[in-house]
């Protein structure tokens, strides 16, 4: 398995900054010298999600969700820590080596890098061949008869891949690409399977390509569009899934239309890249489209990601309507909304949009129907509910469409829509949804049963507030750190009686650089799950409090002293009051009381943490950081 080292994390978070990458995601408002937002990991109304620019954190409090940028990526695109930082690296431009502890990955890295070479150098051949080639002149014509001048090939690295296959496989040589290689990026087929010694075949003859790019813009594979009828082949052809491309796992055109997406608040899914292009072209720049196969939950999954809304807008004929289904079916099971875009007959985006333009394309956009009203209206509109038996199916059909739905509200929203245009009783509809839920087509869940494939998260280790400012201050404080690293008695003894003495020591024991956020915020990323969501709740309150570092330090490391000693006078009173206790053992414990009894004198304060402790000891005044955290989290 992959491993970025410590150094390379640090460079990825110094080169990003927290509040640029959240507003990308979300809007965010300046709020004094930090930012809120509405917390984009739960629902709420008054925003309690803040982002602190000096120590490039995040937290909400209201869901308790917290961390750096590396975190953020994590969990709005539920990510493992590698993709996380890998995306963050992409997004500043930076190199990382990454280190592994499995030989076999290894190779797999210098595959997948070579895979990823083969096809951004394909890439930058087949267009040149398409802006220069004499022979690619009808691939030009082609491109200006669909409205698609130089500027749009440019701007989506358009290629031609030439009728000669000599042509490409004397440039890949040309370039040190193996056969071996070229076969496993899907370009090139052998021309008998299981025999090399056959010869090469070039996939893609006399074809437009259009790049297909993933999330972070590399290209993974090409679809070819046909430019001269040949009825032995399809009009598009697509790559083969390889190491690299999994079809069922890639929108064509997200890496450009994430932004929009999360601006729009909807995705517009698209039946093909020409109508994906076409609305990126004219302005409407949340669109993408599957590549060449239907809509699938993997999809859906990653759709979930960036919105809970999508458009789908595909042809208005039988095989589009059909479409249309399979994507509500794909979609709703995994949360998301789906709306249908009503095209007129014969028009697609790309000819709507030609003929009409993007204001009139974007009222049908806004005039988008809930998929039942547009499934329902359409039946209708053909005649289905003339008959009884025909009713009765429709609403057996729909029950089984609406068991689907994992939001309750919505359900019940879109039942009584249904129940309107079926003329019947919603209690009638219930019953149908009741026994389509009881055989399902696919697995059904409620949003409070519905299992996630990410781990449940980790309960956070357990944090004495006093050992939660000791672990703020040893990653805030150069001085404060190597105070902190010198009492190791003090602590030793404090972790029979404090919670997370441990995690305070794991800190001081890595001493990561407090002038650093970068250094700290790896570290912290480089936690367990518990250790770092313990720290995001019980030290958020505290981002942005100046404090004399070494000062506060003393201080809470004599109220910790404080709080053992009180926790331990408490002990032995307790075990003094045990029955049946040995003279040999009451002596010793009368010994103890005495000398702790002492020791609270000598440190002359209380701990104000201590909820069990009783009011009758010192009132001392307390320090001046106590009351800076109190007042942060009332």
């Amino acid at each position: 398995m992959a491993q970025i080292p410590k150094e390379s994390v640090e460079k990825v978070l110094e080169a990003t900054d927290i509040v640029d990458l959240i507003g990308s995601y979300i809007q965010v408002k300046k709020a004094g010298s930090s930012y809120r937002a509405n917390c984009p990991f739960h629902h709420e109304k008054t925003p309690s999600f803040y982002i602190t620019p000096a120590t490039q954190r995040f937290h909400c409090f209201g869901c308790g969700k917290g961390g750096d940028a590396i975190s953020f990526v994590r969990d709005h695109e539920n990510l493992p820590f590698v993709d996380a930082v890998r995306k963050l690296a992409s997004r500043a431009n930076i190199h990382i080596v990454e280190e592994d502890s499995d030989p076999n990955a290894d190779q797999s890295r210098r595959t997948r890098g070579r895979l990823l070479d083969i096809h951004r150098e394909a890439t930058a051949f087949m267009h040149e061949r398409l802006m220069k080639d004499p022979a690619a002149s009808h691939a030009r014509d082609y491109m200006k008869s669909r409205g698609f001048g130089s500027a749009m090939a440019a701007s989506w690295s358009i290629g031609w891949m030439p009728d000669n296959p000599k042509v490409f496989l004397d440039w890949a040589r040309g370039r040190k690409f193996s056969g071996r290689e070229l076969v496993d990026s899907g370009l090139v087929k052998l021309k008998e399977e299981g025999q090399p010694q056959s010869g090469l075949f070039v996939r893609f003859q006399d074809r437009l390509m259009f790049p297909i790019r993933n999330e972070i813009g590399d290209v993974i594979a090409f679809s070819g569009r046909q430019l001269r009828e040949n009825k032995n082949s399809g009009k598009y052809i697509n790559s083969p899934e390889t190491a690299i491309f999994k079809k069922s796992r890639v929108f064509f055109g997200l890496d450009r239309a994430m932004r929009p997406i999360l601006k729009e608040k909807a995705a517009l899914l698209c039946e093909g890249q020409i109508d994906a292009i076409c609305c990126h072209e004219l302005g409407i720049a949340h669109a993408i489209a599957t590549c060449g196969t239907a809509c699938t939950q993997q999809h859906a999954r990653l759709l979930k990601r960036y919105t809970s809304n999508v458009l789908v807008c595909y042809d208005a004929d039988n095989a589009g309507l059909a479409a249309t289904e399979k994507a509500y079916r794909e979609l709703v099971p995994e949360g998301l909304s789906v709306r249908v875009v009503e095209m007129p007959a014969g028009d697609d985006p790309d000819t709507y949009l030609k003929a009409h333009g993007e204001e009139a394309f974007r009222q049908l956009l806004a005039n988008a129907k809930e998929f039942f009203d547009f499934k329902l209206e359409r039946a209708k509109a053909n005649g289905v509910f003339n008959s009884a038996t025909a009713r009765a199916s429709a609403l057996n059909e729909c029950a089984e469409l609406l068991s689907l739905m994992t939001d309750f509200a919505s359900r019940e929203n879109q039942l009584n829509i249904v129940a309107t245009h079926l003329q019947t009783s919603t209690v009638a509809l219930r019953e149908a949804i009741a026994q389509a839920k009881a055989k399902p087509k696919r697995t059904y869940a409620d949003n409070s049963a519905q299992q996630d494939e990410v781990a449940a998260p980790a309960e956070p280790t357990r944090l004495h507030r006093i050992v939660a400012f000791l672990c703020h201050l040893a990653l805030s404080s150069g001085p404060a750190q190597c105070f902190l690293a010198e009492q190791f008695e003090t602590l030793h003894e404090a972790n029979r009686w404090l919670e997370g003495i441990p995690l305070l020591e794991t800190i001081l024991g890595a001493a990561p650089d407090p002038t650093s956020n970068a250094a700290v915020n790896a570290f912290i990323g480089g936690l367990s799950d518990a250790d770092r969501f313990a720290l995001a709740h019980e030290t958020s309150s505290l981002d942005g409090v100046t404090l004399d570092g070494m000062q506060a330090a003393e201080q809470a490391l004599a109220l910790l002293s404080a709080t053992v000693l009180q926790r331990r006078d408490a002990a032995v009173k307790a075990e003094l009051k045990q029955p049946g206790l040995k003279a040999e053992r009451m002596v010793e414990l009368l010994h103890e009381a005495k000398e702790i009894s002492n020791l609270l004198r000598g440190i002359g304060q209380r701990s104000v943490f201590a909820d069990e402790l009783p009011a009758s000891t010192w009132k001392p005044k307390p320090p001046p950081w106590q009351k800076k955290w109190q007042d942060r989290t009332k």
